[in-house]
């Protein structure tokens, strides 16, 4: 009875504009507020220091190569994204398996997992003698640009296959099925009327693979060795404490913002106009490519590269987990000795800042992507709002938490534990709106009009229409959020003493390579139980609510 009267005042306060449009102004002012302005007023308070990068030849060729390096890779990696991830969530998506929830699940891994821990493992996997070099006698992928590429892969295709999934599952396909009663083959309709009316969702997980190579700090500067792309130049000099430091961070971090944003302006423009470039129809060829040799074919596959490249270099860390059960290690871990009594403290406070931002995000993110989908205030501002929404993540980590603590410590006193929610609510936000955007903007509008024109509400419009076509895109967002949130380390660290999981992980892999001192040894096997713990948790918490978002017995 009260869900039904909170519902009823809703839908009745969802009919004056007034109400509309303070909900609009809210989350508009929000985005300003807490997202946008913190981190980029950050960088201009320290904007006259960037001339000090210009009085010094070498360094500004450093900075101009790292800022190439980072735009080549970011581009490449998400490419290959879109590419390998699209197959893998089309098999999430539309095969009947028991089995491909736990797959569903296991493509959040990287995701979870701290990203300089991610980092590595994956020089683990593939550099060390412990790993896969140990077939070959020598570091198989040396760190370098490839390895760099290797890991931005890992981590930035559970992006793509997560925003697709919520894509393809809300997707309804009368059209599709229409095709098929005509005669088309299951590939040309899908090539010719699926994929066209996805492209948003495409565009929009190809645009998010893309930020997140751009910004990545932690996890790269594990693998880079020599090599520098714009985060891994920051940090270099931030560690040396090089000349004109500051002012490389600004230009570096500016330069960044400016391309990527006009890239986004590009897609924004020309990414709705794109056609299909071959419209021709080869009708036995692609029912042939429709048969089940050729679907098993692209499932193993898209099967194989998942499990090779991204989920056991990914793990390789927690391997050392199954012995320190043996060991014992796991019994001190549960009874909290030496350094285990940190750790659970740092889950505890993970998980909690991470449920926090994704309720935060859920709430005042979803009036934002109905803002920029529907262009309730116009498409100039509309247009404007969605290449903003990107900035944060297109700011490297590292910078953005620099950014915050400056903007924050300046203009106000804020508690610790405020920042750190603050930071991480900037990092996550636009996931949530660049999956809920895409969504709302595939619907037809039709479905809305209809509706109002017999009488419906805005409100009801929303949770009768809107919220149950876009709610597997609502789900995928949020568990972007959270496991963003969950894996965050570079902006952890700049904004705040508290140790998070994440930061905690980090600093027991620099006190196993000796970076840091401790009075209490650390080894492999609390690096690998600690990683181990982090995922098994977080592996737990996705499924259930996986399951609990299941449609027909599966989600």
């Amino acid at each position: 009875m009260a869900h039904f009267s909170i519902t009823r005042f809703l839908d009745s306060a969802s009919s004056k504009s007034s109400v509309r449009y303070a909900l609009y102004l809210s989350a508009i002012t929000f985005f300003f507020a807490l997202i946008l302005i913190p981190p980029i007023l950050g960088i201009f308070l320290k904007w006259n220091t960037m001339a000090e990068t210009f009085q010094h030849p070498s360094l500004m060729s450093r900075a101009t190569a790292a800022i190439y390096a980072s735009f080549a890779i970011a581009i490449f990696v998400s490419i290959i994204d879109v590419v390998a991830g699209l197959p893998a969530a089309w098999l999430i998506s539309r095969e009947r398996y028991r089995w491909l929830n736990v797959l569903d699940t296991f493509v959040d891994i990287p995701f979870i997992i701290p990203t300089a821990t991610l980092g590595y493992s994956l020089l683990l996997f593939w550099s060390s003698p412990e790993g896969i070099s140990s077939l070959f006698g020598d570091s198989f992928v040396s760190p370098g640009w490839l390895l760099v590429i290797l890991l931005h892969f890992a981590f930035s295709y559970p992006v793509v296959v997560r925003v697709m999934v919520g894509a393809i599952l809300d997707y309804k396909r009368e059209y599709e099925e229409a095709a098929r009663t005509l005669g088309a083959p299951p590939f040309t309709a899908d090539r010719t009327i699926t994929l066209p009316i996805l492209k948003r969702s495409l565009i929009a997980s190809f645009t998010l693979a893309f930020a997140r190579s751009i910004s990545e700090t932690g996890a790269t500067m594990m693998v880079a060795g020599a090599f520098e792309n714009g985060p891994i130049f920051i940090h270099n000099l931030k560690t040396a404490q090089e000349l004109g430091y500051e002012g490389a961070l600004v230009f570096v971090s500016f330069i960044l913002i400016a391309i990527s944003c006009l890239i986004f302006v590009t897609i924004r423009l020309l990414g709705p106009r794109l056609k299909m470039p071959i419209k021709k129809v080869w009708l036995s060829t692609e029912r042939k490519l429709s048969g089940s040799k050729v679907t098993n074919l692209r499932n193993g596959l898209s099967l194989l590269v998942f499990f090779l490249l991204i989920l056991i270099p990914s793990l390789f860390v927690a391997l050392p987990a199954v012995y320190a059960i043996i060991n014992g290690t796991l019994n001190e871990a549960v009874a909290g000795v030496g350094n285990w009594q940190g750790y659970w403290q740092s889950l505890i406070l993970s998980y909690s800042v991470g449920a926090i931002a994704t309720l935060i995000n859920t709430i005042i993110g979803l009036p934002m992507a109905i803002l920029i989908a529907r262009k309730r205030l116009g498409t100039v501002f509309s247009s404007i709002l969605d290449v903003l929404v990107n900035i944060p993540l297109i700011v490297p980590s590292i910078a953005l938490g620099v950014s915050l603590s400056i903007f924050w410590k300046n203009f106000t006193t804020i508690p610790e534990m405020g920042l750190l929610i603050l930071a991480h609510l900037a990092i996550t936000y636009p996931y949530l709106v660049r999956s809920m955007a895409a969504a709302i903007e595939r619907l037809n509008v039709s479905f809305e009009e209809a509706s109002r024109t017999l009488g419906g509400r805005p409100f009801t419009v929303f949770r009768t229409i809107i919220l149950p076509l876009t709610k597997y895109s609502l789900f995928s967002g949020a568990i972007m959020v959270f496991t963003r949130s969950i894996s965050e380390t570079g902006a952890t660290l700049a904004v705040t003493e508290l140790e998070t999981a994440p930061v905690l992980l980090v600093k027991w892999v620099n006190i196993l390579r000796g970076n840091i001192e401790s009075p209490i040894p650390i080894t492999s096997l609390d690096v690998g139980l600690g990683c181990g713990i982090l995922i098994v948790f977080s592996f737990i918490i996705l499924l259930v609510s996986r399951l609990l978002a299941r449609r027909k017995g599966r989600y």
